[in-house]
């Protein structure tokens, strides 16, 4: 029988613990910010540069925009509901026990929710040039599907093995939102060029959503490319994470 005091300590964590609508909120807000700046840097970007070239520098101003965002919402939704942002996170995490499967669906939802939020806000911002100029859409041009998904693939296998990395009860305190924030940086430099580097189901699909209701021109066919390489790629890496981090100590307290 528990005592009197681990009684109350643990009323204390569920009262201290966020409520159901809070953690929803929190990851599709948490989304909308994600796409507003990091998808709307590039037609940002595109709106400056008019007829000049697309350069490396533009690419890197844009990976910046994305690093920067995600580092400030793992530190202010983070404490809330996880900030996944990310329905490959959320899938990662449900296939090795870290989140309940029945609440998938529901965070999935408010993710891609809040990724046409963010999607209207750019439109609200930069006017109708930026559905002109694409909305920011992920989209690949002359390389093979193949090429694509294995593109993606890579990309958010990086991003949700990092996430896994940082969030490991034995990895060093603090430098999850500066680690994963750096990892998306560094992630579109090289995807970017190939797929536009989505890496994240909800950033892919939301924009889509919004520039198709807009009547622009949407590549409906690639979606399924970014959907399977990005979907596997966050279970994939929460396997493999577990694999090659988990210790008897693990075992022994999931089985507890």
């Amino acid at each position: 029988m528990w005592s009197h005091r681990r009684i109350l300590l643990f009323k204390g964590v569920q009262m201290d613990d966020n409520s159901r609508w809070q953690k929803l909120a929190a990851e599709f807000l948490g989304t909308a910010f994600l796409v507003f700046i990091g998808v709307g840097s590039v037609p940002a970007t595109l709106m400056l540069n008019g007829d000049n070239p697309f350069t490396m520098a533009d690419l890197g101003m844009i990976s910046l925009a994305f690093g920067t965002i995600v580092t400030v919402t793992v530190y202010v939704f983070g404490y809330i509901g996880g900030n996944h942002i990310n329905p490959a996170i959320t899938l990662g995490l449900a296939a090795v026990g870290k989140f309940p499967w029945k609440r998938v669906p529901e965070y999935m939802t408010a993710q891609i929710l809040g990724a046409v939020l963010g999607s209207y806000a750019i439109i609200a911002t930069l006017g109708m040039t930026a559905s002109d100029v694409g909305l920011g859409i992920a989209s690949y041009g002359d390389i093979s599907w193949y090429q694509a998904f294995a593109a993606e693939f890579i990309g958010t296998f990086i991003l949700v093995f990092t996430v896994f990395g940082v969030i490991y009860r034995k990895a060093s305190a603090g430098f999850a939102g500066i680690a994963i924030g750096l990892v998306v940086f560094a992630v579109i430099i090289p995807v970017g060029v190939a797929t536009g580097s989505s890496i994240n189901p909800a950033r892919t699909t939301g924009p889509m959503l919004v520039q198709q209701w807009l009547g622009g021109e949407v590549k409906w066919e690639q979606w399924p490319v970014y959907m399977g390489a990005e979907l596997l790629a966050g279970v994939v890496a929460a396997v493999v994470f577990g694999l090659m981090a988990h210790t008897k100590t693990d075992k022994t307290s999931v089985e507890a």
